[in-house]
């Protein structure tokens, strides 16, 4: 396939302009003029300088990268059908549609978008980290930096130790029961040549905790509504967790709240100002 440069900038263009700041979690400020988005407001979105997205809209530079698409129709946020079709200009055959799909609906990623000041997160069903909010960055680190089989915390909790360290000790052995039991139903669910299934296998061949829970053949384990976090700053944080599904992708957000009144609410306003600081 060849690039259609006019299609992709005109479309580019067309998509920016039909965006408002609020659309997509940022300020409106004052004075604005721009009808619709900014390039270089597109740009931060996307996660590429601005000189690269603008000479994308006036139909020059080298034709973008599969990686580089993909980010321009998350930053942008594009349907599958939106996705797709600026794939197909820039050159490229779409990528696969289906639950191992990485593309998060605009319908989850506006609702993500104004949590600026709570901590959440948006995961495969794998529990890889695709998006964090500021606050879910102070909470628990920046768990999108993670590759390979270490992308999903229930790999990382059974081969990397530093992973349960962030949780109540008095949690860990519901939390290895559920990542075991958890992995065994996606497994099943997704089939043999699946991406759980080969986490499975990596897990089988490095954790003797995780071969002794899969030969328990346990399924259906499942975590309480409090979730209980052990900050390196503020200390231990009890925290409900709210979930919505995206089911046509399998993707979950995540919300964590804290009771009003209670000492993790306090903690939790507390992180929220250490978060606002570190932005700013």
């Amino acid at each position: 396939m060849e690039i259609d440069r006019a299609g992709l900038a005109a479309f580019l263009r067309r998509r920016r302009e039909s965006l408002q700041p609020e659309d997509v979690g940022l300020p409106r400020g004052q004075r604005r003029r721009t009808s619709g988005l900014r390039r270089e407001e597109v740009a931060v979105l996307c996660h590429m300088s601005t000189d690269y997205y603008a000479r994308l809209e006036r139909e020059r530079g080298p034709q973008p990268s599969e990686q580089m698409i993909a980010s321009i129709a998350q930053g942008l946020h594009l349907s599958l059908s939106e996705r797709d079709h600026l794939f197909r200009l820039a050159g490229h055959n779409p990528p696969g549609r289906g639950v191992a799909g990485e593309h998060i609906s605009p319908g989850l990623l506006r609702i993500f978008d104004r949590l600026g000041d709570t901590p959440a997160e948006i995961v495969t069903e794998l529990g890889e980290t695709l998006r964090q909010s500021p606050l879910g960055v102070s909470l628990t680190g920046d768990t999108t930096r993670y590759t390979g089989p270490a992308r999903s915390i229930g790999y990382r909790w059974f081969t990397d130790p530093a992973t349960r360290e962030l949780y109540a000790h008095g949690d860990h052995s519901l939390l290895s029961r559920m990542f075991a039991s958890g992995l065994r139903e996606i497994a099943t669910l997704r089939g043999p040549g699946s991406r759980a299934a080969h986490y499975a296998d990596l897990l089988l061949a490095r954790s003797d905790e995780f071969r002794a829970l899969w030969d328990t053949h346990e399924v259906g384990v499942r975590p309480g509504q409090v979730k209980r976090f052990v900050h390196p700053e503020v200390g231990e944080l009890e925290l409900n967790c709210q979930t919505l599904l995206a089911p046509d992708q399998s993707h979950h957000l995540l919300v964590y709240t804290a009771v009003p009144g209670t000492e993790s609410h306090d903690k939790l306003r507390l992180l929220s100002a250490v978060s606002t600081r570190t932005l700013h």
